[in-house]
């Protein structure tokens, strides 16, 4: 530039020291045309507000080669969470819209309960069911840092987690969430192959941006997730993107950004 400090991308500027950092100008920034698949959502059988053909439809309208349902699991009874004999019945239906949508994929998840010993909801005879399980707390959030530590890293031991949802638990503007060892909570998906999504619904933007280079120094891959719980959610796409781009997160980092085919690689890879 005509001061001599390189261009750096808007969004990569909320450190001052990055204006002044060489490599910032040259490091690309993750846009919302490299999404590839929808990963977190709800539908009808939980607390979502569509049904799973019209979110297959809806995805397929954007181009996304698949869709991670995850609705909630039966500890969620406020979320009209699914019981052992529910979840066999939609996986019963996810197999014969696999059929009917083919090439497009419906991949079996579920956001399972984080519950308050660090186990997850369901025996395993329920989650082996699964293509892929979403740890989340949603329920007892007043902890201490230690025991939120403790009780999370449980669940990323769990060789039945292959993503840590959420993972404080806030809700912007109205809940700070509980406090946790972000450098353990890296360290323990680190060593376990546990991807940690960055919620890109707005009210909780959680990883928080400011530890996803942290995770990614660790190699940990991230994945932009919008959480959805009707069609107009799968917009919030977009916010966990604006999020992305402050980081060195690129779409060989992200989940959603993979292919149909590279993502059930790394779901049989990772097993």
């Amino acid at each position: 530039t005509e001061k001599g400090i390189p261009f750096v991308h808007p969004a990569k500027r909320e450190k001052g020291t990055q204006l002044f950092d060489s490599t910032s100008s040259t490091q690309t920034v993750l846009h919302e045309n490299q999404i590839r698949g929808l990963i977190h959502c709800h539908s009808t059988w939980s607390d979502g507000s569509n049904e799973l053909e019209e979110m297959v439809q809806e995805c397929m309208k954007r181009n996304w080669e698949y869709m991670v349902i995850s609705d909630h699991s039966a500890s969620a009874f406020y979320a009209n969470g699914l019981s052992a004999e529910r979840v066999a019945a939609q996986h019963q239906q996810i197999d014969l819209l696999n059929k009917r949508y083919a090439p497009f994929r419906i991949f079996k998840s579920i956001e399972s309960d984080i519950l308050s010993d660090g186990s997850l909801d369901y025996e395993e005879t329920v989650l082996s069911s699964f293509d892929l399980v979403i740890a989340s707390i949603h329920s007892n959030l007043r902890m201490l840092k230690e025991k939120a530590t403790e009780r999370l890293i449980r669940a990323i031991e769990n060789p039945f987690t292959t993503i840590l949802g959420h993972p404080t638990g806030r809700l912007l503007l109205s809940r700070a969430g509980y406090p946790i060892d972000h450098e353990k909570i890296i360290d323990a998906c680190a060593a376990n192959k546990v991807a940690i999504e960055i919620n890109a619904h707005p009210r909780r933007l959680d990883l928080d941006w400011t530890w996803v280079d942290h995770a990614l120094e660790k190699g940990v891959l991230l994945s932009i997730n919008p959480d959805a719980h009707q069609l107009e959610g799968f917009n919030d796409i977009r916010y966990g993107i604006l999020v992305a781009q402050k980081t060195k997160l690129s779409a060989g980092q992200n989940l959603s950004s993979f292919s149909c085919k590279e993502f059930e690689n790394w779901l049989i890879k990772r097993k």
